[in-house]
């Protein structure tokens, strides 16, 4: 059997075609790979893990937000937990409209301003249901008088002490609004590429419904922020379990108590020559304070005395664990 696979006509056909032109011997060329620059920073990044202790926060900030503005507005009002992510302060800023409520606020003792800034059609039916109304939206779109942005500036200061309350779960800070503003170019509160941490609350009604949004610079985090992830949380659940079972074993566990008299110091020949009846002079009276020690601790100050036949001491003062007295 032959191996050659084309006939000598077919070998013919193709040499003359490849001679014509017929059949083209350049390979494709395909256009080279080019490279798009990606930026992480610039994409939403899900706090989940690293900011995990905040949802307790906010769970906390929902209940008590829904108990208080339905109690203000007199009116059932549900508040619901939206969303968190994090976005530079220029996306920030620039996703809202004008004009929208914003209220800058001081965290003590953190250093840095956070926002909340609450959606124009919300500031509206807010606004209608504190004085008397439905709360309709209505599609008219113009600037907060005077007594809307005094009323909204109330308002603000109730979701706020609400937020006080709710971040005892991590520790306590005091919040007070630092000053308030309704266009957003006015509003000056990081670096355009600042981080920002966004949680999104829906604020809603039997009429109207409507977002508020609490912004805060992740500088403003970053010193407690090993606080705030997952970790520390069970580590801290594990400690507070354990903690208890220690206390609970310590109170059982013998001390010795010692009420020290007084001091006397000597040399080695003075106490090498005592014989039997010498008297040692110490440097304490009986109307001295004299200190006693737990675990040779010194804990208390107490007089010396006798009751029914038995020494005792009167504890007089407590020691603090710096030395000094309570």
């Amino acid at each position: 059997m032959s191996d050659q696979i084309l006939s000598q006509e077919e070998i013919d056909a193709l040499l003359s075609a490849m001679d014509s032109g017929e059949v083209d011997l350049e390979e494709e060329s395909k256009p080279d790979a080019e490279a798009v620059a990606y930026n992480l920073t610039s994409q939403n990044i899900m706090l989940r893990d690293q900011f995990y202790a905040l949802e307790e926060v906010y769970d906390k900030l929902a209940t008590l937000l829904d108990t208080s503005l339905s109690t203000s507005l007199q009116r059932p009002i549900e508040a619901e937990f939206v969303s968190t992510e994090m976005v530079k302060y220029s996306e920030c800023i620039g996703s809202f409209s004008n004009p929208t409520s914003f209220s800058i606020f001081s965290m003590d003792p953190l250093i840095g301003s956070a926002m909340l800034a609450i959606e124009p059609a919300l500031v509206n039916s807010l606004i209608d249901c504190m004085f008397g109304g439905d709360g309709k939206p209505t599609q008219q779109v113009r600037e907060f008088t005077l007594i809307e942005q005094r009323m909204m500036r109330k308002f603000a200061l109730e979701v706020l002490n609400n937020l006080q309350r709710a971040w005892m779960i991590l520790d306590p800070i005091n919040i007070s609004i630092k000053k308030t503003e309704n266009k957003p170019e006015f509003v000056h509160l990081a670096s355009p590429n600042d981080l920002m941490v966004v949680i999104v609350f829906a604020v809603k009604g039997e009429k109207f419904s409507g977002n508020l949004h609490i912004c805060i610079p992740y500088l403003v985090l970053e010193p407690i922020r090993d606080k705030l992830s997952s970790k520390y949380l069970r580590s801290k659940d594990q400690e507070h379990t354990w903690s208890e079972q220690l206390q609970k074993l310590l109170q059982d566990m013998p001390v010795t108590f010692i009420a020290e008299l007084g001091l006397a110091t000597r040399s080695v020949r003075d106490l090498l020559d005592l014989r039997l009846d010498d008297v040692l002079q110490l440097d304490t009276g009986p109307e001295d304070l004299i200190t006693l020690t737990a675990g040779n601790v010194p804990k208390f100050l107490g007089f010396p005395g006798i009751i029914k036949g038995n020494r005792a001491v009167e504890i007089v003062t407590l020691l603090q664990k710096n030395g000094g007295q309570k």
